[in-house]
């Protein structure tokens, strides 16, 4: 496959690409928030007598965000390469904080579930496009470190849930903690109107060469968008071309890491405060080991993304992976003292939310832009199975009482499986994945952020 494009410009950009991926930054923040402020209000779940939720009951209603998070990013990831990655960003976002501010006013746990299910979908068509913009505005040595300090987001709101949920939760109850969801409606939509631009891949895909190139020159990119000379997108369409050859073996790869790190991810914020609660910490202090699950994926991901930009995605994901399990199973042996428990927590944060950072990173910049958007779609749908099977496998693994051990090493299985699927990804040559440590050719336009 061939692509052209121009060189770029000397002119110095007249807007920073940095507002752009702060935007996508503060969509994701509520992605993390809405996560872990359902971890933190599971025991409250539990203990709301009108509902007499059981732990099975109780996971099974966390896993429907992510059922609709899971058809949500399938769906609208593909939309965003057809209808534009801003209006979908906005609708997105607008859906979901309204149907947050539903979920806290639910009379029944039915309707509860619903709800959750319902914003899952807006939630999910957030993500993919989030990422899609980032790389997009993003000069290719810094892709990985950029679409970190992005999704870095997610971590953030986990760290404000966690938080508000210490100050708060008594006072407010569960359903205050979920009204305050619907903030993006207010705050982030009016922004994402007045500052965030359309895509120049899809505007030029669309035939508007002329807006894409005037973005280009505005923000100061490295690259105009590739015009197709040989055919990276055919005419077959942008599922099918990712289910051929080796973008098809690429492209079940990146969803089984997918699923791993999103079992990790969501279980481990949905159930760490339970299971410290069983390993007979207060739930003040679970709240402190969530808080710290949250720092760690913050401080972590930043400096593994460092490594990733320099040496490639590859290996430093699959390490994030290993240190993760590794973490787990010294959790579960129950002779680790407070200081080292702390640590641990913090290194699974760092290996599960930072090794699910790497690989969307990984796939974003494997894929083109082209099939980007869609590809990223795919793999995080996808990925949303091993969400749903780990918050409702959660609660079956509390109400088991198979003990500490158990309870903790468990989730190590998929930190493996992760690691095996991120190293067994295709090599495709001189393609970005494999290349997203070389330099850019320097220029004059390079984007301040």
């Amino acid at each position: 496959m061939a692509f052209q494009s121009p060189a770029p410009s000397s002119v110095r950009p007249r807007k920073s690409a940095g507002i752009v991926i702060f935007l996508c930054f503060l969509a994701i923040v509520f992605d993390g928030y809405d996560l872990v402020v359902y971890g933190a209000i599971v025991p409250k779940l539990l203990a709301y007598k009108p509902w007499g939720l059981s732990p099975v009951e109780t996971g099974a209603i966390g896993s429907y965000a992510l059922a609709g998070m899971f058809i949500g990013a399938i769906l609208i990831g593909y939309l965003t390469d057809i209808v534009g990655r801003r209006k979908v960003m906005m609708a997105s976002i607008a859906a979901f904080s309204l149907l947050m501010l539903l979920t806290a006013w639910a009379p029944t746990p039915e309707l509860f579930g619903l709800f959750r299910f319902l914003a899952g979908l807006g939630l999910g068509g957030v993500i993919p496009t989030a990422i899609a913009l980032t790389v997009e505005f993003s000069q290719s040595h810094r892709r990985n470190f950029n679409n970190a300090l992005m999704f870095s987001g997610y971590a953030v709101g986990g760290i404000l849930a966690a938080l508000l949920s210490l100050a708060f939760l008594s006072s407010l109850g569960f359903q205050g903690m979920l009204a305050l969801g619907g903030i993006p409606l207010v705050v982030v939509v009016p922004l994402l109107f007045k500052f965030l631009p359309e895509s120049p891949a899809y505007l030029a895909a669309k035939g508007d060469r002329a807006q894409a190139e005037r973005i280009v020159a505005d923000y100061g990119l490295d690259q105009l968008p590739p015009v197709r000379i040989g055919g990276d997108t055919p005419e077959k369409g942008r599922f099918r071309t990712l289910l051929t050859g080796k973008l098809l073996a690429a492209t079940v790869l990146f969803s089984l890491a997918g699923i791993c790190g999103q079992t990790l991810v969501y279980g481990l914020n949905t159930w760490l405060p339970q299971l410290m609660v069983i390993a007979k910490y207060s739930l003040a202090s679970s709240l402190t080991f969530l808080l710290t699950v949250n720092i760690g994926a913050v401080v972590g991901v930043l400096v593994s993304s460092r490594m990733a930009d320099k040496f490639g995605p590859r290996n430093v994901t699959a390490i994030s992976f290993a240190c993760s399990g590794v973490a787990l199973v010294l959790m579960g042996t129950g002779i680790m003292p407070l200081v080292a428990m702390y640590f641990l927590v913090a290194v699974v944060g760092f290996g599960s939310v930072g090794a699910q950072i790497l690989v969307n990173g990984f796939v974003a910049t494997y894929f083109s832009g082209a099939t980007r958007a869609t590809a990223l779609g795919i793999t995080l749908g996808i990925g949303r199975i091993g969400a749903v099977l780990a918050i409702s496998g959660g609660g079956v693994l509390v109400a088991a009482s198979l003990g500490n051990f158990i309870n903790f090493s468990i989730w190590a299985v998929a930190a493996a499986i992760g690691v095996v699927a991120v190293l067994a990804v295709p090599r495709r040559g001189a393609t970005q994945a494999e290349n997203a440590s070389a330099p850019a050719a320097t220029s004059a336009n390079t984007i301040h952020h």
